[in-house]
């Protein structure tokens, strides 16, 4: 019996060796990778850095399958983090790839998603080059848009078009919005001060005396005389209402400041020194969530359709490149202006060729041709504004409130050129009459600790650091001893109360205690004054001066407010005043 035992013990053996060379060869061969699965199943969580901070992702994924994929990413802008965030997230879990293009218009957050997922799929065991590997994403086809009917059609959705939007369901309307980027916002998310209003409680309760006629005043002189009185009135008397409706939303724009060209502070921004652009779009998309109104991105308006000569629909294409047809009774055109079309730009400016611009990838000019097509006149087109304080290699755009707040400008010769203050065309030109065009925004710990805005700049790499002013000028390489002096003696007209250099006013900043900060700056193309010809209420007005049936406009495709040069702070109340009267006008006047 043991020797049967035994023998059959080696027996098994024999028979186990052979069956493990027989699954060793030919087409039954497998990889570990392959019969363990692509991914060893649980959650992991990758961090990485975006345009505002940290960003985590936590990734859960099968034997095979990216699960789910959640984002944590508090420093990033809400509508850009946001809609980045949305957009890629469904994308690699649609295609199981890491094959995905950054979203248009979120580019550092884009990048940040995408590593921190990356990160995270690495310890779940995945072959990331084959992630990256095109040829491995699956085939999703998306549904082809159907032909909608709505009351209103509002195309754009920077903070004129969400504005009217909201106004025009609120009365009662079925309203949809088309945005042919994939992020909501457009320019708005690049707003970084504030919104004029004059004579609030804010202003008073910070000591500030300002009225409607003094910013009517100023607007008017910084506009060269060229601004339509009428609208420039409905501006500044329908600007109080526009402010407490976004606080009352939650924006909370209660800390005021100063721009160039204005007699009084007046530019009411986020309480903490934020960005103003980002917070409005955030404020007005979570309503229209709420009002369940639906924003079709990637979504390209073309054409407008008439009927019996009046507007009554759009033609438009999805984010499949497909056709089709939104039916309304009135549509409000928000698409922005036209400085990111450098073809455009040049053919009205042609000393504007070469010039960055400040403007996202969006801001093409589309509604301006749409009307033209149905006979709309314009104003004003060859209006175009520079701004001052953009970064040299990107036309990224520096805030203007830093100024207001006592920052000031030196040239490559470590001097004051200008009074800071003065406005945008102004101080634009004196910036490009310096060596190579480029000057110096020059600022302090003192001015980042009380704003935001700012603490991203120097956060971002924006700004060059030194200790003392001799230390910041060895590092920009300027003169030291001409850089100490400037300020010494900027320092010293601040105290006294007088500029006796340039003249400048209102001086609230000595910048004598550092660290210091340097920011280069120099002009870009920033907003398009000139557009459609438009009348209080809105109406988009032909060549007779007569409105369009049906077409209603707001915003920066619009002409006539600024006149020949827009003053900072006026944008935002532009955009937010005329979008809510283009909303309630288009809802009030559908039989």
């Amino acid at each position: 019996m043991k020797k049967k035992g035994w023998l059959t013990l080696i027996l098994i053996g024999i028979f186990m060796l052979v069956m493990a060379g027989c699954s060793s060869n030919g087409d039954s061969k497998k990889t570990a990778g392959e019969a363990e699965g692509k991914y060893t199943p649980g959650t992991y969580e990758g961090v990485s850095t975006g345009h505002g901070g940290e960003i985590k992702a936590t990734v859960t994924v099968s034997k095979d399958k990216i699960e789910s994929i959640e984002i944590s990413a508090e420093g990033e802008t809400g509508s850009i983090g946001g809609g980045a965030t949305d957009q890629l997230t469904e994308e690699i879990i649609a295609t199981q790839s890491l094959a995905v293009d950054v979203v248009s218009g979120a580019s550092e957050s884009s990048a940040g998603i995408i590593e921190a997922v990356t990160l995270a799929l690495e310890k779940a065991g995945a072959d990331i080059d084959a992630l990256k590997d095109p040829a491995n994403k699956l085939v999703v086809k998306n549904e082809k848009q159907e032909d909608i009917t709505v009351d209103v059609a509002v195309v754009g959705s920077g903070g004129a078009g969400l504005s009217a939007a909201v106004k025009a369901k609120e009365a009662g309307k079925s309203v949809v919005i088309l945005e042919k980027m994939p992020i909501i916002g457009g320019n708005t998310n690049r707003a970084t001060g504030g919104m004029n209003v004059a004579g609030t409680e804010y202003q008073k309760a910070q000591g500030i005396e300002d009225s409607k006629e003094v910013w009517y005043a100023d607007t008017m002189k910084g506009g060269k005389n060229l601004n339509d009185p009428e609208l420039l009135q409905t501006l500044v008397d329908n600007a109080p209402d526009a402010l407490k409706w976004l606080n009352d939303m939650g924006a909370d724009l209660t800390r005021v400041t100063l721009s160039g060209g204005q007699t009084n502070a007046r530019i009411h921004t986020p309480a903490d020194g934020s960005p103003v652009g980002p917070v409005i779009v955030d404020v007005l998309s979570k309503k229209l969530e709420e009002l369940d109104v639906k924003i079709l991105l990637n979504t390209k308006a073309e054409k407008l359709i008439e009927k019996d000569g009046a507007v009554v629909g759009i033609e438009a294409v999805d984010k499949n490149g497909e056709s089709f047809k939104v039916n309304a009774k009135a549509v409000v055109l928000a698409t922005g202006g036209f400085g990111a079309n450098s073809k455009m730009v040049e053919e009205y400016r042609p000393d504007l060729k070469g010039f960055y611009t400040t403007n996202h990838d969006g801001a093409t000019g589309d509604g301006i041709v749409m009307a033209q097509e149905v006979g709309a006149d314009l104003m004003q087109i060859d209006q175009i504004q520079i701004h001052p304080t953009t970064d040299p290699k990107t036309g990224y755009l520096f805030t203007e409130g830093l100024r207001g707040d006592g920052a000031i400008l030196v040239n490559k010769e470590a001097k004051r050129f200008t009074d800071e203050l003065l406005t945008r065309d102004v101080v634009s030109q004196n910036i490009l009459n310096q060596k190579d065009g480029i000057a110096y925004l020059i600022v302090n710990q003192e001015m980042a600790d009380e704003n935001n805005s700012l603490a991203g700049y120097i956060e971002n790499g924006y700004a060059t650091k030194g200790e003392d002013i001799a230390s910041l000028a060895k590092e920009v390489g300027l003169d030291a001893t001409t850089l100490e002096d400037t300020m010494a003696k900027y320092t010293g007209f601040v105290k006294n109360g007088k500029d006796e250099e340039f003249g400048r006013v209102h001086l609230t900043q000595t910048l004598e205690n550092g660290p210091f900060y340097a920011i280069p700056v120099t002009p870009s193309i920033h907003h398009t004054m000139g557009g459609l010809k438009v009348d209080t209420k809105t109406h988009v007005l032909n060549k007779e001066g007569q409105p369009i049936a049906g077409l209603y406009a707001a915003g920066e495709l619009t002409g006539g407010v600024h006149g020949g040069n827009r003053i900072g702070g006026n944008a935002v109340a532009d955009i937010i005043v005329f979008g809510r009267i283009a909303g309630q006008t288009a809802a009030s006047e559908i039989k």
